[in-house]
């Protein structure tokens, strides 16, 4: 019964992610989202998915794993989003 409970959290705090990930890429701006955070919460992640991986905890190093690909995506967004060319004028 704790594995899935560990799952079903898991899938919670994943999915939760999902809909910033879609409006970043809806919008074309991540602008109201700060380096810093996205920077902290990757840091988060990549430590408890190391823990996952140590404890040999699947839900925890597969939600974490997957969290930070979206996390990831949305560095990526926020970067490309930032830095395109936009012509003037």
């Amino acid at each position: 019964m704790l594995l899935y409970t560990g799952y079903i959290g898991g899938i919670c705090t994943t999915v939760a992610f999902l809909p910033q990930v879609i409006k970043t890429w809806r919008s074309r701006s991540a602008h109201d989202l700060s380096w810093g955070l996205l920077f902290l919460l990757l840091v988060g992640v990549f430590l408890w998915m190391i823990y996952g991986i140590v404890s040999a905890d699947i839900p925890v190093m597969l939600a974490n794993m997957i969290t930070g690909l979206l996390i990831i995506s949305i560095v990526g967004m926020k970067w490309w989003f930032d830095h395109r060319f936009t012509p003037s004028g």
